[in-house]
């Protein structure tokens, strides 16, 4: 593609050399650089890439995008100055692989819980209904039925757009995909259309990046702010900041919830570990999800498919054929009789919202006993919330490791216990070694009581000074269980 078209929806300040010269490829990493590519020089958190034009150009760079144009310039590379490199990454990229969101329904979701189970949920609902669809989750990428491993909720824009291209040039019709606070903030989904966006709730999270409660809500609802007037944006009106997200969008906003007015209305009929009877909009449907805030997921789900032309009848037909996504509330029974609940509840609120779940059913027939811990080099502020939450809902509660990082697990621990009192601490254990600690409470548990172990849900590794190692709590829970 000519640099002239690349460059045509941003704005420079100045441009030096020839912008009819062919450019084959794109990219943020001078590592990746090749013989005719362009090379955008960003200020990230941790690296300023304005130290690697050198390096890009050695590799082949014929064009730079940058903030800053060097002094020491060679004559046959082409320099765009721009105002923020950062901002104009999503529009060169989208260019550069064909504007794909103009070719397909792109649907996003966002907030703190559920954006992966509600995108898969969609992903997997629309492929039932006979379309070829796309994903971008926490948990893995999908073009139709083709798995791309993932490594952030939402990849680079690069990245991102030249996923997007695949999905459009296979021909999926509509592409489902997660939109997290750092995408936002960092301009990821820039350039990108969406046909929609979802919200679904917002409590702490990410503080460690966004420093304050009001940056990260913000950088949810510039998501909204940025749709476009012929898209639809559906909001949770149970959250507190439900509509304050869509108070400045120029979509159209419609409301799900479970206990206000709103466009698309559940109520629980019948609950039990093994799935709930739901009304959802005057119609019944059985589901094989447990927990109030499935409910919420799945009333998003159908909201959003309504909003893209499918009728209540489809849609609760595929609903009831769903299944949970892996590591959200997912369950392993022993054959004594014994429940394991495997979920990816990493914050306060989450753990909360599973475990007020997990006492509903049980009604004290039973212990619940949770193991939970906390990652490290994240938001320190959230450690002594989540074993305060764990300690007020469960009999007994072990706190262990997570994905350590460059932590000391045993800081992270004590980081949790410092949030307990005495009377709190008689509740609890310490084990370092999460199998050590996954292990132990399948030993406690008694027919009829029920396991959390909650953190890490769908992950298979432990992240430890920067290695992963191979560790999967499924695996660990069966063992245990001998099955």
């Amino acid at each position: 593609m000519k640099l002239e078209l690349l460059i045509k929806d941003i704005k420079p300040i100045s441009i030096l050399g020839d912008v009819t010269t062919e450019i084959t490829g794109i990219n943020i990493d001078s590592r990746q650089i090749e013989a005719g590519h362009l090379f955008i020089a960003v200020r990230g958190t941790q690296t300023d890439g304005h130290n690697y034009i050198g390096k890009a150009i050695e590799q082949g760079a014929k064009a730079v995008i940058c903030e800053t144009i060097p002094e020491d310039k060679p004559d046959h590379t082409t320099f765009i100055q721009v105002a923020n490199s950062e901002e104009v990454i999503g529009k060169v990229a989208t260019t550069f692989y064909g504007n794909p969101t103009e070719k397909m329904e792109l649907i996003g979701v966002t907030g703190t819980n559920g954006k992966t189970t509600i995108a898969t949920l969609l992903y997997n609902m629309f492929r039932k209904m006979g379309y070829k669809c796309g994903l971008c989750s926490t948990v893995c990428n999908y073009i139709d039925d083709e798995a791309i491993p993932t490594e952030h909720t939402t990849p680079d824009p690069i990245t991102l757009n030249r996923l997007l291209g695949r999905m459009a040039d296979e021909g999926c019709k509509y592409a489902f995909m997660e939109v997290s606070s750092h995408a936002v903030a960092q301009k990821r989904i820039g350039g990108l259309r969406f046909a929609g966006g979802i919200f679904t709730n917002l409590t702490r999270d990410h503080l460690d990046y966004h420093k304050t409660f009001e940056n990260y809500r913000d950088a949810k609802k510039a998501f909204f702010d940025l749709l476009p007037k012929e898209a639809f944006a559906l909001t949770n009106r149970d959250d507190k900041n439900g509509l304050f997200m869509t108070q400045n969008t120029k979509a159209t906003v419609k409301t799900y919830s479970l206990q206000s007015m709103a466009d698309f209305k559940a109520k629980v009929i019948e609950e039990s570990f093994e799935g709930m009877l739901l009304e959802i909009n005057g119609k019944e449907v059985s589901v094989p999800f447990i927990g109030r805030f499935n409910v919420s997921n799945l009333l998003a789900v159908y909201g959003a498919a309504t909003m893209l032309g499918k009728t209540p009848e489809e849609i609760l037909l595929v609903l009831s054929t769903l299944h949970p996504v892996n590591g959200r509330f997912e369950t392993i029974r022993s054959q004594e009789g014994v429940t394991a609940i495997i979920d990816y509840a990493h914050t306060p609120d989450a753990l909360k919202n599973v475990l007020s779940t997990i006492n509903e059913i049980l009604c004290g027939r039973g212990q619940a006993i949770t193991v939970c811990g906390a990652g490290g080099n994240r938001d320190k502020g959230k450690r002594p919330l989540m074993a305060q939450e764990a300690v007020n809902q469960s009999d007994r509660v072990i706190i262990t490791s997570d994905n350590p990082r460059f932590e000391d697990p045993q800081d992270i621990i004590n980081d949790m216990l410092a949030g307990l009192d005495q009377e709190q601490m008689k509740k609890v254990i310490a084990i370092t070694d999460r199998k050590e600690a996954i292990r132990t409470a399948c030993m406690m548990a008694r027919p009829g009581d029920v396991i959390l172990i909650a953190g890490k849900g769908h992950e298979n590794y432990q992240d430890v000074k920067g290695v992963k190692h191979h560790f999967d709590d499924h695996e660990i829970v069966k063992e245990a269980f001998g099955i």
